[in-house]
């Protein structure tokens, strides 16, 4: 298959999963090892993630915008951004001291990532399930400890698989947030994050970093934006009123039918 269609097809899977909680790099990786697709130090794979990050900010930028031009006069604007500011730093404390053993080894690892793919679809079945009271509705006013606590959750999406949204999702419904401000909420921390994660691995692997196939992730790019662009509406519209075990099962069939694939040898 044509790399550049493959490109558009993995830009497309990227901004179909980024915001949803089935692991956007669990399926790239995936998916780029049953196509022999790679490229190096996974240049590729970082920078189509930027653009269905830059979806979200034209979609929220609005908000976004108001929340930062208020902050010196308005307490609530500046609680929203020390709330994403404390739900970040574990994750980035945690993704610096690990990251040469999660590129190296856990990005290279299919059979990891189709496991956690299953592990991970259970226990959103599991969570779904529960009776919890939602006590937050509002994403941009959770107090600074239900931040910090999504963060800590977020940090086992350092595990390929995981799902950083699955993960921040599933941690804020624990702690009593409603089902459309955690996926918010988890849109608003995915921001920073994922700008964080490019700029870090532009810097630890400039060495092998291969930019000469940039018609590919050009194309890449473009698709993840677009396809973005239409999920997340999409997204906030089903979780509000059909909640997550969709993607649960989604998560258990892909892991799945990966792991009798690699187990075939494929």
């Amino acid at each position: 298959m044509d790399t550049t269609i493959i490109a558009v097809l993995l830009g497309i899977l990227e901004g179909l999963t980024e915001f949803i909680p089935v692991s956007s790099t669990g399926h790239l990786l995936l998916v780029g090892h049953f196509l022999g697709f790679d490229s190096a130090g996974n240049t590729f794979e970082v920078v189509i993630q930027v653009g269905a990050v830059l979806a979200l900010v034209v979609l929220y930028f609005s908000r976004l915008w108001g929340a930062v031009v208020s902050a010196p006069s308005d307490p609530a604007s500046r609680r929203f951004i020390a709330s994403i500011v404390i739900a970040a730093i574990p994750a980035v404390l945690l993704g610096v001291l690990m990251h040469d053993l999660i590129k190296t080894v856990l990005f290279e690892t299919p059979m990891l990532i189709a496991m956690m793919l299953v592990i991970g679809g259970v226990i959103l079945l599991l969570v779904d399930r529960l009776e919890l009271t939602e006590v937050y509705g509002d994403p941009m006013r959770l107090p600074l400890k239900t931040a910090l606590g999504i963060g800590l959750f977020q940090c086992l999406s350092l595990i390929p698989g995981t799902s950083r949204s699955g993960s921040t999702i599933v941690g804020a419904l624990l702690l009593g947030v409603s089902k459309r401000a955690a996926a918010e909420f988890s849109f608003f921390l995915s921001i920073p994050m994922m700008f964080g994660v490019f700029g870090y691995d532009l810097m630890k692997n400039r060495d092998v970093l291969d930019f000469t196939a940039l018609g590919e992730i050009a194309s890449g790019l473009i698709a993840a934006f677009v396809t973005a662009l239409l999920v997340v509406r999409w997204v906030l519209n089903y979780v509000s009123s059909h909640g997550y075990a969709f993607f649960g099962w989604w998560r258990i069939v892909v892991g799945l039918v990966a792991t009798t694939a690699l187990l075939l040898g494929f």
